[in-house]
């Protein structure tokens, strides 16, 4: 037997506590207080309504600082997480760098990058699949299951190898040959359908009826991704503040598809507010390549369909999620739309300051400009680009994807 699996074998019989202080759930929408269980329909009672939204911690005592200062990286902030430990393959603490070239040309005070492409799988969705793995191990489920369109399910096949989990992958023709290589090295099995909703529907099979435990939505209108998974986004927003201090950035602008993200971000931002340690939230900007959010914060109701064409495939996507519309109206932020020839353009832009990412994620600068011209944001602001995957992951221009 290799060193390699002797090493996975190890890890996949550890045991990883509960937080103690993890009390249970409360919906997002309703504040329906929930006992600690799996709810991959989110809130039951919003679920019976059709209006399917998510689940968010809730604890017998709040923590009473921001991070362990004994600890590194994501498990600096575990009192905040569901879980004590966690699979964990050194995930989070990834730099937020000042780029003032870009202040310059985008006229305001200071631009970070916050580079969540130098995740180990490469992509923000680390900060999530680390508990997803370390849940679904708990349990003792089947394996673990994703419907993606890459970065998750790259992520997702990465952790369930590190904790010797079997993992499937849903996915629809488009998948680029980068991220079948990606799933497949780890011994991850793609399962490929004809359509972006079919995946959903294939994953709802699994988890229902052969004990696979779902890491991604599954529903139409949607609810978004595993709750214990998105607590880990919280911890994007503690980096942030433990290098900015009170002083917060101004603009937070985020590449957005179900708005896990998003959602995320706030929370954190939301429990720093809950210790006193910030007064002003800082506005969330969700970015996408056609009216989907928009439309919703205009008026439309957020279980509507808003189809439309994209290359931005991480950031595509016909439906929009209760979460991503409340941590937006709750940090007084808003949608932009962008098109895929200025992010084309912008993703070089980033390159040559020192920032390859992923096209959808270089989609934050686009999203600058158009706030700019709408004087959404002022010249004396301070703006943050989540920058959510590298961009080796992307498959070059004029190149075949299947």
């Amino acid at each position: 037997m290799n060193t390699l699996t002797l090493s996975t074998q190890s890890r996949s019989r550890q045991r990883h506590a509960l937080n103690p202080e993890l009390a249970g759930f409360e919906c997002i929408s309703c504040s329906l207080q929930l006992e600690i269980a799996d709810f991959p329909e989110g809130c039951p009672s919003c679920f019976a309504r059709g209006e399917p939204s998510t689940v968010r911690s809730r604890f017998r005592t709040p923590p009473s600082a921001v991070a362990d200062p004994s600890r590194q990286r994501m498990q600096r902030y575990e009192a905040w997480m569901p879980y004590a430990s966690w699979i964990s393959l050194g995930e989070g603490g990834t730099p937020c760098t000042s780029i003032p070239a870009l202040a310059d040309q985008q006229r305001v005070r200071a631009i970070y990058i916050k580079n969540e492409g130098l995740n180990p799988s490469g992509s923000h969705k680390d900060r999530t699949n680390c508990l997803v793995v370390t849940r679904a191990l708990d349990i003792g489920a089947t394996g673990v299951v994703a419907a993606s369109s890459g970065n998750g399910g790259a992520s997702l096949a990465l952790y369930a190898a590190a904790a010797g989990l079997p993992c499937r992958i849903v996915v629809t023709p488009a998948l680029s040959p980068i991220f079948r290589r990606a799933i497949t090295v780890t011994g991850a099995e793609i399962i490929e359908v004809s359509d972006s909703l079919d995946r959903w529907r294939r994953v709802a099979d699994m988890s229902k009826s052969a004990g696979w435990f779902a890491a991604t939505n599954y529903l139409d209108p949607p609810v978004g991704s595993n709750h214990f998974g998105l607590q880990g986004l919280k911890t994007i927003a503690y980096e942030m503040f433990e290098e900015f201090g009170p002083d917060l950035v101004d603009v937070i602008v985020v590449p957005t598809s179900r708005g896990d993200l998003i959602w995320g971000i706030h929370e954190g931002f939301r429990d720093l507010a809950g210790l006193g340690l910030t007064r002003v939230l800082p506005r969330l900007y969700a970015v996408e390549p056609f009216a989907r959010i928009s439309e919703v914060l205009a008026g439309a109701p957020v279980t509507g369909s808003f189809p439309g064409t994209t290359a931005l495939a991480s950031i595509g996507g016909s439906t929009v999620t209760y979460q991503a519309v409340a941590a937006i109206r709750a940090s007084r932020g808003g949608a932009v739309v962008v098109d895929d020839q200025a992010v084309a353009r912008d993703q070089e832009r980033l390159a040559r300051q020192g920032c390859f990412a992923e096209s959808s994620s270089a989609a934050g600068l686009s999203a600058v400009d158009r706030l700019r011209a709408q004087d959404r944001v002022s010249s004396e602001e301070t703006v943050a680009l989540i920058v959510t995957s590298t961009g080796y992951k992307d498959t070059p221009p004029g190149e075949a994807w299947s």
